[in-house]
């Protein structure tokens, strides 16, 4: 079977799908929470520049169609910790 790559939306860099952080928009409620769920997804690399880079241009809100909040962005500083 065939490895599954992601990209992640910060960095561009292509990796495997186990190294990112996953976040989804969860269908049909629309909430925006990591890791489980089925719905629209983005990835991010587990990094201090590419989070930042992510929460400073609303990049995951973008990709994901919809608002995040802060909480979420707390929850991946305190991860990346």
């Amino acid at each position: 079977m065939k490895p599954n790559y992601r990209r992640c939306i910060s960095c561009r860099k292509t990796r495997l799908k186990q190294e990112f952080w996953r976040i989804v928009r969860v269908f049909p409620s629309g909430q925006v929470q990591l890791d489980e769920g089925m719905g629209r997804s983005a990835y991010i690399c587990p990094q201090q520049n590419c989070l930042l880079a992510a929460q400073k241009k609303n990049r995951l809100g973008r990709a994901l169609r919809a608002s995040v909040p802060e909480a979420l962005y707390h929850t991946l500083w305190q991860r990346l910790q």
